[in-house]
């Protein structure tokens, strides 16, 4: 792979779409398949949660382009199962059920502080601009101060979590002081345009669909937070261990479509229908093209994003989200090494 760093900037997810709403669900492949790895003809399949309607995946596999970047390297995808919450997919990879998934470092080190059978082999820089505490407008809700006694959906251990944490540490603000109400993502916009929380701390996946209806805004984004929370990717630690040159062959893809991504945003939306719920439309598509425009790429865990990771982590523990700091070094692969 041609590595030569970019500049990196904020990011969003470059792996899965940021329009897939739905869970992981039913990724089962036999046991005979994933312990091998391969299917017919020797070829390695490579379990992939499918993309949806949007982002890089979603080109690649419309156009076939992933296939044909794996097929040099003797694999292919398998779509399993649908993008959603890290948490789900971390549990398919460590039940051998799916091979490659993308998630935040902060629900990454929650579910690293479980048994983890993964490991972290990219990472995309936080995002600046999609991510942050999103309130309805005339909510009289003006800063990060007007949250103390009021309610804030957050999704537990993972990015909404911290951003709330870490909105309330930044302004000095007791924790406690602000009452968290744990809801799913793909649950929650119903409750906040209810008016039955008084905030969510969301990212681009969510915060899109809401910025474009006109009726909400962020009160703080990731970069007014001080935001570490990238996005990674995460490859089953067996599968790496396997088959390296698939892994580092899926790396240089995402490398080079999440580069072009960000230079023509517009052409990964929509990418199989421009109708329907998961068709992305009117001012909701400008936020999300914006959001990938000012974001960055996928590239090598480096030692400075390593360092961050660990701030994050260190954060949790502070905060007892997790029990004690777990040591995410312990779980990253350095990609331009595989062979």
């Amino acid at each position: 792979m041609n590595v030569t760093r970019p500049l990196r900037n904020a990011a969003l997810p470059a792996l899965l779409t940021a329009t897939a709403l739905l869970a992981l669900t039913a990724c089962g492949t036999s046991e005979a398949d994933s312990a091998s790895g391969s299917g017919a003809g020797g070829t390695v399949s490579v379990r992939i949660p499918d993309p949806g309607n949007s982002g890089v995946l979603a080109l690649g596999k419309k156009d076939g382009s992933l296939d044909k970047a794996l097929g040099k390297v003797g694999a292919k995808v398998e779509w399993t199962g649908s993008a959603g919450p890290f948490a789900p997919a971390a549990q398919a990879m460590n039940a051998d059920q799916l091979d490659i998934a993308t998630g935040s470092i902060t629900s990454g080190i929650t579910s690293l502080a479980q048994r983890p059978g993964f490991r972290f082999f990219t990472a995309v820089d936080p995002d600046a601009a999609g991510e942050g505490i999103l309130v309805r407008d005339g909510s009289g809700i003006e800063s990060v101060a007007d949250l103390v006694g009021r309610k804030v959906a957050v999704n537990q251990g993972g990015t909404g979590e911290y951003l709330l944490l870490k909105a309330l540490a930044k302004a000095n603000i007791p924790a406690d002081k602000v009452q968290r109400v744990y809801l799913r993502p793909d649950q929650t916009a119903a409750v906040f345009n209810a008016g039955k929380v008084d905030a969510w701390a969301v990212w681009a996946t969510y915060a899109v669909a809401e910025i474009g209806s006109g009726k909400a805004h962020f009160v703080a984004d990731g970069a007014a937070i001080g935001s570490d929370n990238y996005s990674l990717n995460a490859v089953r630690t067996g599968f790496a261990e396997q088959h390296p040159e698939v892994v580092k062959a899926l790396y240089q893809y995402l490398h080079d479509a999440s580069a072009e991504e960000k230079r023509n945003p517009a052409a990964y939306l929509n990418v199989f229908t421009d109708v329907g719920p998961t068709a992305v439309t009117g001012k909701a598509a400008e936020v999300q093209t914006g959001f990938t425009a000012q974001g960055g790429t996928v590239d090598p865990i480096g030692p400075e994003d390593t360092a961050r990771f660990k701030a994050v982590a260190a954060f949790y523990a502070e905060q007892k989200v997790t029990k004690t700091e777990v040591d995410v070094a312990a779980h990253l692969l350095d990609v331009e090494k595989l062979t």
